[in-house]
């Protein structure tokens, strides 16, 4: 079994109006739940906008939000499935319950970790 991170931009979901949003949580939890009923779902989550702390490889802290352009993760899923393909047809579930387009990219095996 191979394990998946599925996961979407900052600012993907900005599309959605206000008054839409219960309705798109309700139907990302749904998917969750059927996910955990499958025995794939590992944890996920939403991250907070720009509220990042980068603690540097020599151990300085630096407080965020950091000024950059690249794009950062607004929330996450990690799943457990023999395959790719499985993987993808549950970021399809979620990218369709979300309203947002999912990255899938397979988590590297560490028997340490």
């Amino acid at each position: 079994m191979a394990r998946y991170l599925i996961s979407f931009d900052d600012g993907s979901m900005d599309h959605i109006p206000e008054a839409d949003l219960p309705a798109v949580g309700e139907a990302a939890h749904a998917v969750v739940r059927e996910a955990k009923a499958a025995g794939v779902w590992i944890f996920g989550g939403g991250v907070r906008r720009q509220q990042t702390t980068i603690v540097a490889a020599d151990g300085t802290i630096l407080l965020g939000p950091t000024i950059e352009t690249k794009a950062v993760v607004g929330g996450f899923s990690i799943i457990e499935v023999p395959t790719l393909d499985e993987a993808l047809i549950w970021a399809a579930r979620i990218a369709k319950s979300c309203q947002c387009a999912q990255e899938v990219r397979e988590i590297m095996f560490d028997r340490e970790s």
